[in-house]
């Protein structure tokens, strides 16, 4: 096959220089990338030439934190985002239910806490438009999920039922479960009960959904933040049917047992896995933990209380974290941590810590998920352990955050999400969107990094403008660093001679007009290993 030369673009490197205005590719890789005349000297007479029209070209975009089936799952689900009250909510769910009567559940995602009064979601709020099937609906964030009545019952849900250590069951005055279950309680008795209610060809349909998705948005590589066995089994259906376009690395769950043993076993079984799944397709490269929860709903640890006066214990503490962190970094694999309040990153850092002290000098890459509310001090701790900050910009979008500033309520709220202090430190900042908790397209998740407003509704203020970052940078945590954090820096995330030709096609210049043309931009072509997987507008070719 003749090598393809792109011209007639601007090309964004993510690299040294930033920029070229010409990309020869040759097979599945990248021959060069550079000026014009020494593309055309490189391709050859023979090579078949496409002229892009002037448009902007990217290094494809890699998700730093991603839940791969979920996010399809999430598509098929009664969508909540932008619902503002109860109302709207049980209209949405009756309305989905009404429209598909077939299904044995309702499901749905996207829900906000602050939109019941309260705060508190009842059973009985379901039960008043879905009285007959088990309904399940997800907060936006996958922390905490609201059952109506029969799906209390489906999953044998009592006022006896004991919630595992890290999780909660509310329950109302008369003591019966009030419908609300959050951490690892939904995660340990409600979705084990919703996985083994999917079938195969459920898991292959949700894959195919988000890499349909991916496609179309640029997206050619995810790192998968705690899949579990049928998710892989689904990732490796699909790799041996050639059916991935999108290049995965994979973090298996590890769940705090209250047993070290099984602790360190889940531990092994991801070490087996990491030996088993090591292609340019799919690797499991690591384990991923739960330190704490989340600020919306007070399960957050930090070290001084919510606005309500409350505090969250961890859901590890450092001695049972950095057993399993050290088991994992003795057997090379990548620790990701989950830890949003500053209390947890402290110990997920400690965990770390304790781990170098344990195994001594190693080419170790762990990372801490999501760094919302994190102090300077400890940012320099992570920086110099080599932690990359995996953080998501829409998780700052001003849509979002009204009910997380409330939680916190003092001058926490004017350091979240400190994105410029990570990189000032030293530290690599790798940028993800932890979809479905949030939307996955990587074009609106830039214009939140770069501008700390809303990609949902621009009349909202800048949440914390002075933490907005120039695109340039944006971007390239959003390929060049995220391809880093998942040890892919050798095959992804730049356009470089001799990487793999993963790019996409933007249809303007984004980097020149108004930042807003982010949210209007659209992707006309993505291009994985050399091989267009979308395409919406034909590259005039000659």
């Amino acid at each position: 096959m003749a090598p393809k030369l792109y011209v007639k673009a601007r090309f964004f490197t993510a690299d040294q220089p930033p920029w070229a205005e010409a990309l020869v590719v040759d097979g599945n890789k990248i021959a060069y990338v550079g000026n014009e005349e020494t593309a055309r000297r490189i391709a050859g007479a023979d090579a078949e030439e496409e002229d892009l029209g002037g448009a902007l070209v990217l290094p494809g975009f890699v998700d730093g934190h991603a839940h791969i089936v979920g996010t399809g799952e999430a598509a098929g689900q009664a969508d909540l985002w932008g619902a503002r009250d109860l109302g709207e909510i049980q209209r949405r769910v009756a309305r989905w239910a009404a429209e598909n009567p077939d299904a044995p559940r309702v499901r749905a995602q996207g829900w906000l806490p602050g939109t019941v009064p309260g705060g508190r979601p009842t059973r009985q709020m379901l039960d008043a438009v879905v009285p007959g099937r088990p309904v399940y609906v997800q907060t936006y964030d996958y922390h905490s999920i609201w059952l109506n009545t029969a799906a209390l019952t489906e999953l044998g849900i009592d006022r006896n039922t004991v919630a595992p250590a890290g999780g909660a069951i509310a329950h109302d005055e008369a003591g019966d479960p009030s419908g609300y279950i959050d951490e690892t309680a939904m995660q340990q008795l409600v979705w084990p009960h919703l996985d083994g209610n999917a079938s195969d060809a459920d898991r292959d349909r949700h894959l195919e959904a988000a890499l349909a998705g991916y496609r179309a948005t640029g997206v050619t590589a995810a790192t998968d933040m705690g899949l579990d066995d049928g998710d892989l089994a689904a990732m490796v259906r699909a790799e041996e049917a050639g059916r991935l376009t999108a290049r995965i690395s994979a973090h298996y769950r590890v769940y705090r047992s209250e047993d070290p043993a099984e602790d360190l076993a889940q531990v092994a079984h991801a070490v087996e896995l990491a030996a088993r799944h090591d292609s340019p397709w799919l690797r499991v490269v690591g384990i991923k933990v739960m330190v704490d929860g989340t600020v919306d709903g007070c399960t957050a640890s930090l070290g001084r209380p919510y606005a309500d006066g409350s505090l969250a214990d961890p859901i590890w503490d450092v001695e049972s974290l950095a057993l399993v962190v050290t088991a994992a970094d003795a057997a090379g694999l990548q620790v990701a941590m989950h830890a949003i309040g500053d209390e947890a990153v402290r110990i997920a850092i400690s965990a770390v810590e304790r781990a170098v002290a344990a195994n001594g000098p190693a080419p170790r890459r762990h990372r801490i998920e999501h760094l919302e509310v994190v102090e300077q001090a400890d940012i320099a701790r992570l920086a110099a352990l080599g932690i990359t900050a995996s953080m998501q910009p829409v998780h700052a979008d001003p849509a979002i955050q009204a009910n997380w500033r409330a939680k916190l309520g003092d001058e926490r709220i004017e350091r979240g999400f400190p994105w410029p202090e990570v990189t000032d430190a030293g530290a690599t900042l790798a940028f993800g969107t932890d979809s479905p908790t949030s939307p996955y397209a990587p074009l609106p998740n830039m214009f939140v990094a770069a501008t700390r407003r809303s990609a949902f509704d621009l009349s909202l203020p800048a949440n914390i403008e002075g933490y907005a970052l120039p695109l340039h940078e944006a971007v390239t945590h959003a390929t060049r660093d995220a391809a880093w954090s998942c040890r892919a820096e050798d095959r992804i995330g730049r356009l470089a001679g001799g990487l793999l030709a993963d790019f996409v096609v933007v249809d303007r210049n984004v980097f020149e007009g108004p930042v807003e043309e982010l949210l209007e931009a659209s992707i006309v072509r993505t291009v994985v290993g050399g091989r267009d997987v979308h395409a919406v507008v034909a590259a005039v070719a000659r």
